[in-house]
């Protein structure tokens, strides 16, 4: 499953026209990285959970099919925007991206608190994972 979203995002470029939100493609990839590295623990990352979010809505998000909202807010840490990381150098930020994402999918990997759904286990991480990663590339119809 990582190699299929790498793939995808190797097939994403910068100038790419998305079909929601207020995101360039190249801020998505640095939201991508700004994300993973959040939740393994590298990057703070301010809590919004609540009882609903931790139960229900974890629950929609992580154990259905149904489609993730467009343009749900994110955190102002993972959002260019406000203090989220910056973009520069496409082909770098990407890099830095896969680099995380293939971290985040490792077997050893450790894991913070999600900020909006709490503790996750293993397998509801690789879901998040995969969810989110493919939410954007779809938002840029890759």
């Amino acid at each position: 499953m990582t190699d299929q979203i790498v793939a995808r995002l190797g097939k994403l470029h910068d100038k790419r026209p998305r079909a929601w939100g207020k995101m360039t493609a190249h801020e998505m990839l640095c939201h991508l990285g700004d994300s993973f590295a959040g939740v393994m623990g590298d990057r703070p990352i301010s809590p919004n959970d609540t009882w609903r979010s931790r139960t229900i809505v974890k629950y929609v998000a992580l154990h259905t099919s149904l489609p993730w909202p467009k343009g749900t807010p994110t955190r102002p840490e993972v959002d260019q925007t406000i203090g989220g990381t910056k973009p520069t150098e496409f082909e770098r930020d990407r890099a830095q991206a896969v680099a995380l994402l293939r971290r985040f999918a490792a077997p050893d990997a450790k894991y913070a608190s999600h900020p909006f759904f709490g503790p996750l286990t293993r397998d509801e991480w690789m879901i998040w994972g995969y969810r989110h990663t493919d939410h954007h590339l779809r938002q840029f119809a890759v």
